[in-house]
């Protein structure tokens, strides 16, 4: 049974000007891909993480007028909604595919995860891979490579989610949109599964 893969026409959906336009080609062509990369992964997730993790494609129901910038499946241990939990999740800019864990400003648990990472700031540091990267707002493509971040720059973000009402913490891998590997469907789960299991840690500390 073929994988799905990501293409560059898949990409280029962001591209499409207008609510409606978008939407109708998110929903034809990309959605049906993250639906079956979720039911795919989750069997792993829920391995690694101890509890059923359940997918959630993003639907973007609140939207009226602007069109999405990005969208994306995510994994939570709950049926009704993966937002207030930490969670995982693959999705999908016009530059990029990431593979992320992630605490969110809905989640009562950032306090929690804000300090077992005061906490473990020097096992966080040296047991995430360089190549990874971190971003404080789920709804801007900027990040910070963890390769740039010290003790002193994670404590900042562990500050920030203890103190400023709307701060998160996103940290994993992303892939340039002209990444072979997204061509390839075996290769694209097999990096999401290594991704996962090199985010487990963090995932923990949220509880």
């Amino acid at each position: 049974m073929s994988k799905p893969i990501i293409t560059e026409a898949d990409f280029d959906v962001f591209q499409i000007p207008g609510l409606e336009a978008r939407m109708q080609a998110l929903i034809g062509q990309v959605r049906p891909k993250l639906e079956e990369l979720g039911g795919l992964l989750a069997p792993t997730l829920t391995g690694l993480c101890g509890h059923e993790m359940i997918p959630h494609v993003a639907r973007h129901a609140r939207r009226t007028v602007n069109p999405p910038a990005d969208t994306w499946v995510a994994w939570a241990n709950s049926k009704r909604g993966y937002k207030a939990l930490p969670h995982f999740q693959l999705g999908l800019w016009s530059t990029h595919l990431f593979i992320q864990f992630a605490v969110i400003y809905e989640s009562p648990n950032k306090e929690v995860f804000a300090d077992h990472l005061l906490r473990q700031l020097d096992d966080v540091k040296t047991s995430i891979p360089s190549g990874f990267f971190w971003s404080v707002d789920h709804t801007q493509p900027e990040v910070t490579p963890h390769a740039e971040l010290d003790e002193q720059g994670l404590s900042r973000i562990a500050e920030r989610l203890k103190q400023v009402k709307k701060a998160e913490a996103l940290c994993g891998l992303r892939l340039d949109r002209q990444d072979p590997l997204l061509r390839d469907g075996d290769a694209l789960l097999r990096t999401a599964e290594e991704t996962f299991t090199r985010l487990l840690s963090l995932y923990r500390m949220a509880f």
